[in-house]
């Protein structure tokens, strides 16, 4: 249990640059208490003390704002980042050194007992603030998916969901590299994962590519000696710029 609760504490300090100590961790981080809490609720659930189990994570709801079902597995290193709002379900499974952050709801869509109704977030899974993770899929290993994303169907390992519903936009990579690997705060990638802002960008390039074919269409028929003077009038196209405002 000690060594568990070390693992946990130390998991939060490199995850969160706001932590001092593990002292402040331990007194202040209710993300912490709701997964200490339910160990005991999960504890007693799957000893078929069920009261029990649901009577203590019901307190840990009032205490800390973070609901989980006694019936949910969590893994070990599991943050649960400010956490108000949050909502494991009972069949949910979350994997070791998943970040979870707040307002966010692992839910079912089902209504049959017994099934697996909740989703399960394998090893390493990011997800962002309100996002809402919604059915009895997998989220593939070191996953992320973005601030208030609704997502209703499976992500592959390595990929990254975002939008409402939520889609891929970052494909399954049969080995995940050490840098795709690193922590990333809230699902926020640093490689331009907005579909929208990647849609624009393609455009952008296809323009520039048009407008070379254009001029050499122009100096071919400059060489031939024909003049348009129309298309010479016009004005030039500016990449750099374009780019710069998308980002």
């Amino acid at each position: 249990m000690f060594s568990r609760l070390r693992d946990d504490i130390s998991s939060i300090i490199e995850r969160d640059p706001a932590a001092r100590n593990g002292w402040e961790v331990l007194t202040c981080y209710p993300g912490l208490h709701a997964i200490v809490v339910h160990r005991w609720a999960h504890w007693c659930w799957h000893y078929h003390m069920k009261w029990l189990g649901r009577f203590l994570s019901y307190l840990a709801r009032i205490v800390t704002g973070i609901e989980i079902h006694p019936g949910a597995k969590i893994g070990r290193r599991v943050f649960i980042d400010h956490g108000f709002g949050v909502v494991i379900g009972e069949t949910a499974e979350v994997g070791d050194d998943c970040t979870i952050y707040q307002g966010v709801t692992l839910g079912g869509t089902s209504l049959h007992t017994g099934t697996k109704r909740h989703p399960t977030l394998a090893k390493g899974v990011i997800v962002g603030a309100g996002a809402k993770v919604l059915g009895g899929f997998t989220v593939g290993e070191y996953a992320k998916v973005g601030s208030n994303a609704v997502l209703l169907k499976p992500v592959p390992p390595g990929g990254t969901a975002v939008g409402n519903p939520a889609h891929i936009v970052q494909k399954d990579q049969a080995r995940i590299s050490p840098t795709e690997r690193l922590f990333a705060a809230y699902g926020v990638t640093p490689n331009g994962d907005d579909p929208l802002s990647k849609a624009l960008h393609g455009l952008i390039n296809h323009a520039v590519t048009q407008e070379q074919q254009i001029e050499r269409i122009v100096a071919t028929m400059k060489a031939a000696g024909l003049h348009c003077e129309s298309i010479e009038a016009c004005d030039k196209f500016d990449p750099a710029q374009l780019n710069k405002l998308v980002d």
